[in-house]
């Protein structure tokens, strides 16, 4: 898995289209944002894009969840692939929203940060990528199929200007 912050849309939409280049799909990717950054970078008023496309497909899904944890997880499982969580007001898509719906209610209590230790990210480093969401950050993620990929993903996201760039 390769992570990174972009702290703007531009960035993220230009290291999103490096990995479509390389036949990586939207349900390739995990993405994180907070429910206000969708609501600036991807809004009503905002271009139509793959990456905010991406990024509405939990959008319209949040006023239909509820409120407790085991309504949260029974949508995420219903949807699968991308799900706008209001009481965190956090918006995830990709195979870490799979993952969390796989985790059970228990996969919430930790916050984000639990949710992406439970994916495999180091403790330390999403405790960084939390501080980013709640900043307004888009943490994108992507776990590459070879390791052309792997270095091809890492340096397109270093000269998209991508902060924390992790592999693990």
């Amino acid at each position: 898995m390769i992570t990174s912050t972009f702290r703007d849309r531009s960035s993220a939409e230009n290291a999103y289209n490096s990995l479509s280049s390389r036949g990586y799909s939207k349900d390739d990717v995990n993405l994180l944002m907070s429910d206000e950054t969708r609501k600036t970078h991807f809004g009503e008023d905002t271009p139509a894009t793959d990456l905010g496309d991406k990024a509405m497909e939990g959008a319209g899904v949040g006023s239909a969840i509820g409120g407790t944890a085991g309504a949260v997880i029974g949508a995420i499982a219903a949807i699968g692939t991308s799900v706008a969580l209001p009481g965190l007001g956090l918006v995830i898509a990709g195979p870490i929203a799979a993952a969390l719906a796989g985790a059970g209610a228990g996969g919430l209590t930790g916050g984000l940060v639990g949710a992406l230790v439970g994916s495999g990210i180091p403790e330390e480093h999403a405790a960084e990528y939390e501080q980013d969401v709640k900043d307004g950050g888009i943490v994108m993620g992507v776990k590459p199929r070879n390791e052309e990929d792997a270095r091809y993903f890492e340096e397109e996201f270093r000269r998209n200007q991508g902060d924390r760039i992790y592999k693990y």
